[in-house]
């Protein structure tokens, strides 16, 4: 690798939610046309995992969403068209899915919501957004679940630098 280049992953959070055997996913505008996801984004600054988490998820879902677990940190590379390849590394929850907020728009790009079976979401492979959709489903299914405490958030995320 050039040591010129300085390689920065792409860090984001999913929320793997299910309820009633089906998954909630959104469907949204992309370069490569409607895909699927789970409610997913990047981590902002001065923010914890787990509060990146519950924001996304409010953002493009009008959910509340309350971390109970980690899932798993998955990661996986994206090469757009046109540009350099991404690297994305994803930490995916698991958790509660609070009321729907009506009055709260979808983030920009969001369609809408839906549920779907794991079925549904194997069958539909080539609209997925990212390969780690289908992975996410799979460990939960697969009862895969690590309690929050393995997170560690350093008070100087939140500024507090003597914390």
């Amino acid at each position: 690798m050039n040591q010129a280049v300085r390689w920065k992953p792409s860090v984001t959070v999913a929320a793997v939610i299910e309820q009633d055997g089906r998954f909630l996913l959104v469907e949204e505008h992309t370069d490569a046309g409607l895909r699927l996801n789970q409610p997913a984004g990047h981590l902002d600054p001065d923010e914890s995992l787990v509060d990146a988490v519950a924001r996304e998820t409010l953002e493009e879902t009008a959910h509340s969403f309350v971390a109970t677990g980690l899932l798993g940190c998955y990661m996986a590379q994206f090469q757009p068209p046109q540009g350099e390849r991404v690297t994305y590394v994803r930490m995916a929850f698991i958790g509660e899915l609070g009321p729907f907020d009506p009055r709260r728009k979808l983030d920009e790009g969001i369609v809408r919501t839906l549920w779907m079976t794991p079925e549904e979401i194997r069958a539909s492979r080539d609209r997925h957004r990212s390969p780690l959709l289908l992975a996410c489903v799979e460990d939960y299914l697969a009862g895969k679940r690590y309690p929050l405490d393995v997170l560690q958030t350093h008070p100087s995320v939140y500024g507090l630098e003597g914390a």
